[in-house]
């Protein structure tokens, strides 16, 4: 299993990133709270790795810490939430912010995210309540933080930053229509990619 890369970042197309390790280019999917804080491209970056393997993809996910992770890999063991879904949790919320939610049983707050329905919010609770507890870290600790983490550099320029926003949201599991919602909402001259992706998700809260 591939758990961890140090490598340079070669291309930035969320929540896609392609990290140059040792020759080979990996192509790996972050949630957008951490591509958030990845270096400009040319930079060297250290990301722990989650590997899944499926009869159709072989896809790897990648990390700011390893809490992160741990968090990533009990989520995709609830019934009912797979890679995908547990990507766009991530990317709707930091690590922080859903153990908050968790812990105090927002529902609402988790509803909002895409593809989570009322039954899935409820059976989160439920069951990450009582895994969080075999869970270590600062990151599980601190869950009254729950501030987004600030942009650390941005994307690379793009022709139509509004258009990548919209198709990363795609990605996450957004509707087209809503996606396209979202950033309109949200869009303004002078930003970027990653600026009009954060400011969506966080206006979608």
């Amino acid at each position: 299993m591939i758990g961890r890369l140090r490598g340079i970042v070669l291309e930035k197309q969320p929540p896609l990133v392609l990290i140059e390790a040792a020759g080979v280019g990996y192509e790996v999917h972050m949630p957008m709270t951490c591509f958030y804080e990845l270096p400009e491209l040319g930079q060297e970056s250290v990301i722990f790795t989650h590997f899944v393997v499926r009869e159709d993809a072989q896809l790897l996910f990648g990390f700011n810490n390893k809490q992160e992770r741990s968090l990533f890999r009990e989520l995709i063991k609830v019934n009912g939430v797979g890679p995908k879904l547990a990507l766009a949790i991530l990317s709707g919320m930091s690590a922080q912010q859903f153990v908050f939610a968790v812990e105090r049983e927002e529902i609402g707050a988790l509803v909002k995210l895409p593809g989570v329905g009322k039954k899935t919010a409820e059976r989160l609770v439920v069951e990450m309540k009582d895994r969080f507890k075999g869970l270590n870290g600062d990151l599980f600790t601190a869950a009254s933080d729950i501030s987004l983490p600030a942009t650390a550099g941005k994307a690379a320029d793009a022709p139509d930053p509004q258009a990548e926003a919209e198709a990363a949201l795609v990605a996450l599991g957004y509707k087209p229509q809503e996606a396209a919602r979202m950033v309109s909402k949200v869009a303004h001259p002078d930003a970027d990619c990653e600026t009009l992706i954060r400011e969506a998700l966080r206006a979608a809260l």
